[in-house]
């Protein structure tokens, strides 16, 4: 198994909570792995640390090929520009900047010009089927089309590692359906490795493997 991520005996408190409690596991590249688990068993904190946006209390994390662990904000905010696409359940668009505006957001700190900027953002906002919405502001899309958004946006930097945190959740069960199709699509053509949170059992059965987690701990896997 060619490992992309690799977690080793991690552990996070917040406050007088332990979300997170000795979890090991590793992900192939390539493959699809499902989080599940009740409200509060740690499956969002997980996914925060593997992509770099909190950092464990103890454990390593190894993300292709990098220990994340020791990195500094400004090396981890560079490593996840370049390796990492993190999909929300709220969407996170920013209201006042249409499609293209907000799909290229995470190109400014790169030096292109706004016309190659523009360009990338058109092929992956394509790509999820949204061609003809490119001048809409979130307002003026329905919610799996925002949602649609929100994942043309975590391809724009071409990224290895899609982590998305229970996309479907604020959707309905058509739009759903839609979302994850588009997630598996996307995963088997660009060769992603996708990390989904997720508390819908039918959406866990499509992954290639689960892990259950209770209380911090993983309970499960299959």
């Amino acid at each position: 198994m060619n490992k992309i991520i690799s977690v080793k005996n991690i552990g996070k408190a917040l406050g007088n909570v332990k979300p997170v409690r000795n979890v090991s596991f590793d992900v192939a590249e390539g493959e699809f792995l499902t989080v599940q688990g009740p409200s509060g068993s740690g499956k969002t904190t997980l996914l925060g640390l593997l992509a770099g946006l909190d950092k464990p209390d103890e454990g390593q994390i190894v993300v292709a090929g990098q220990d994340i662990t020791g990195m500094t904000e400004d090396e981890l905010a560079l490593f996840r520009r370049h390796n990492i696409g993190f999909v929300f359940q709220s969407f996170n668009l920013i209201s006042t900047l249409n499609v293209i505006e907000n799909v290229a957001f995470p190109l400014f700190p790169e030096r292109i010009s706004r016309k190659d900027m523009t360009e990338r953002a058109k092929k992956v906002i394509e790509l999820v089927g949204l061609g003809d919405r490119l001048k809409h502001r979130p307002g003026e899309l329905s919610g799996g089309e925002q949602q649609r958004v929100a994942i043309a946006r975590s391809l724009i930097n071409n990224p290895g590692i899609i982590l998305a945190d229970e996309p479907t959740g604020n959707l309905d069960t058509q739009n759903g359906e839609k979302v994850i199709g588009l997630l598996q699509e996307l995963q088997k053509e660009k060769g992603l490795t996708l990390v989904l949170v997720t508390h819908d059992d039918k959406i866990a059965a499509r992954s290639d493997r689960i892990i259950k987690l209770v209380d911090g701990r993983i309970v499960n896997e299959k």
